[in-house]
């Protein structure tokens, strides 16, 4: 057995660096292109690099819903809003304390909710059809549209300005390049990790969605997890947080949407019960922490601990109900 399972734990660690990689080119190459056309650095910031950082996600739910395993594609979506709010920020709050003083990320909040509630809504008949993913999927142009009409409205928000120091400045050949690099990398890392993840998860006798909320989840936000350090210790705040915030909204719209629309299935009733609540409670934690009721919002290193000690309690839950 163990000799079987080699090359899928090989193709997923492997598909791991590429894909983290990849994901890295791939934004680096979309925002350079879009500011080279005269996009403005918050819109960029906003849809572009949120649409990126969730690159990951939705290329693994393309694949796993393509080839008939929609259960992971599932899994990944909640699994990585969970891991990017619980372990991402959590681990973020501990290396650098984070200050959240963008007005455009508290109008993203009750946006967050709405999304969140809507997808509660479509799937309590515990089935995810082609009528959801739709509505899902139409939901992200929306989105798109609110956020460039944010984007418009408030150039001097502080995001503008962090956005702009992280746009690269290369020209259009180079930066579709490297665009072009990340998108291959990206496909070519995703069928590999679903492929490793899939045998896996067979020779274990556990369930799609489990491996799709644990293993694929971690690996998918491994992305997010690095910038958002990197981004805090630059002191850029903001985008640190926004990029949790966006990503979360686009892996709901997104990656939720697109195994319904691929193969409509049957949910596990434990979607609803066990990981949707965990997702609800963790955001509405992270609403109260960053939100700033009374001047700025701050996510310090205690409450960065207590987000950590969510995610360890998620997984211990996780494990007592795969295995009964």
């Amino acid at each position: 057995m163990e000799q079987n399972i080699l090359p899928s734990i090989m193709a997923i660690i492997i598909g791991f660096g590429l894909l983290i990689w990849g994901a890295e080119r791939f934004v680096h190459g979309a925002s350079a292109i879009a500011k080279n056309f005269g996009v403005p650095p918050l819109i960029i910031g906003l849809t572009i690099v949120g649409i990126g950082t969730s690159a990951p996600e939705i290329l693994i739910s393309i694949i796993a819903a393509y080839q008939g395993n929609p259960a992971l594609a599932v899994g990944n979506a909640l699994g990585s809003n969970i891991t990017n709010i619980a372990l991402v920020l959590g681990i973020t709050a501990i290396v650098m304390p984070l200050t959240v003083k963008s007005e455009t990320l508290r109008r993203e909040y009750p946006i967050m909710f709405i999304i969140m509630l809507v997808a509660l809504m479509l799937l309590m008949d515990n089935h995810l059809g082609q009528i959801d993913g739709l509505i899902l999927i139409s939901g992200l142009f929306v989105m798109l549209y609110w956020m460039i009409q944010q984007g418009k409205k408030n150039k001097r928000d502080p995001l503008e300005k962090e956005f702009e120091q992280e746009i690269p400045k290369i020209s259009t050949q180079k930066a579709l390049l490297w665009f072009t690099i990340g998108l291959v990398l990206l496909i070519i890392s995703s069928r590999g990790l679903v492929w490793g993840s899939v045998n896996i998860a067979k020779a274990a006798g556990i369930s799609d969605l489990v491996i799709g909320l644990t293993i694929v989840a971690i690996g998918t936000s491994l992305p997010e997890l690095a910038a958002s350090i990197v981004s805090a210790l630059k002191k850029e705040h903001d985008i640190a947080i926004g990029n949790i915030i966006g990503s979360n909204m686009f892996n709901l719209l997104v990656v939720l949407g697109i195994p319904g629309l691929i193969s409509p299935h049957i949910i596990d009733p434990a979607i609803l019960s066990r990981d949707f609540f965990f997702m609800i409670g963790l955001s509405i934690a992270l609403f109260i922490m960053a939100y700033g009721f009374k001047g700025e919002g701050r996510i310090n290193r205690f409450e960065g601990s207590l987000l950590i000690g969510g995610y360890t309690a998620y997984m211990v839950v996780l494990y007592f109900t795969a295995i009964a």
